[in-house]
């Protein structure tokens, strides 16, 4: 993936086209990717997406852009998808389908794609399957990031967010210069509500809820591939290098180690 892409097309649907949408992949790899909250997801699919040059297609980004985009016109999908977000609701499958049909040029990208968020239940799965087959496309596998809850705990309470600049801290891993304070602007850094631990259990136990199934699904289809997120990331990426050598579609050790 080129780094100047700007993921526009993803970003806005429609008629968007990304300021440089690099180039084809003579082998081009799609994944999707899960993982409870806390678990290093991003940047697993940071690294990923270097290595692949697959496009890192997240769905929350999409949200986050749409909320920025000021007077800008939605589309009556993510118009229904804001709404339900106000209200504190969980976005419906229907209009979750809805947004994904909107890039399905993202999809269909020749240098392939790590879906992030994007299926988050059975229904969403069952459609993202028939929109592949329908443009005869195919998963490579589906990558289940794995920590323990103690651990999902510790790196998701010790976060300290700026509401200044939005720069994150971490305690323990990423602590800043002066206690309490912004390295960057200097304002005083803050804990997330939804980084507390009894706000994070709760997060967890909704994740698992729709996530087992999920998991199911795609064990039924021989696709899923779990992996062990602890350690460093770096650590965590060539876990799933080694486990993605072990599929059947991805037995090119020269494409994968490259």
């Amino acid at each position: 993936m080129n780094a100047k892409n700007d993921h526009a097309a993803w970003l806005h649907g429609g008629n968007a086209v990304c300021s440089d949408p690099g180039a084809d992949q003579p082998c081009p790899r799609r994944f999707v990717l899960l993982g409870a909250p806390g678990v290093g997801k991003g940047t697993q699919a940071e690294l990923l997406s270097r290595h692949f040059g697959a496009c890192h297609l997240s769905l929350g980004d999409v949200f986050r852009a749409a909320g920025k985009c000021g007077h800008d016109p939605l589309s009556p999908a993510m118009s229904h998808a804001l709404e339900f977000m106000r209200q504190g609701q969980l976005v419906p499958d229907q209009t979750v389908v809805s947004l994904i049909m909107e890039r399905l040029k993202c999809l269909r990208c020749g240098g392939g794609f790590l879906l992030d968020g994007f299926p988050r239940t059975v229904a969403q799965a069952r459609v993202l399957a028939a929109i592949l087959e329908n443009n005869s496309l195919q998963l490579d596998a589906v990558l289940d990031y794995k920590l323990p809850l103690r651990e999902i705990i510790s790196r998701l309470s010790g976060r300290r967010t700026c509401p200044s600049c939005a720069a994150v801290f971490h305690l323990k891993s990423l602590p800043p210069k002066k206690p309490g304070i912004c390295d960057h602007c200097g304002a005083a850094l803050l804990q997330r509500e939804d980084d507390r631990p009894e706000s994070i259990r709760m997060r967890l136990k909704a994740y698992a809820k729709n996530a087992e199934p999920l998991k199911r699904f795609y064990r039924r289809r021989e696709l899923l591939v779990s992996i062990e997120a602890a350690g460093t990331p770096e650590e965590t990426f060539e876990r799933s290098l080694r486990e993605l050598a072990r599929r059947p579609a991805l037995d090119r050790p020269e494409i994968l180690f490259a």
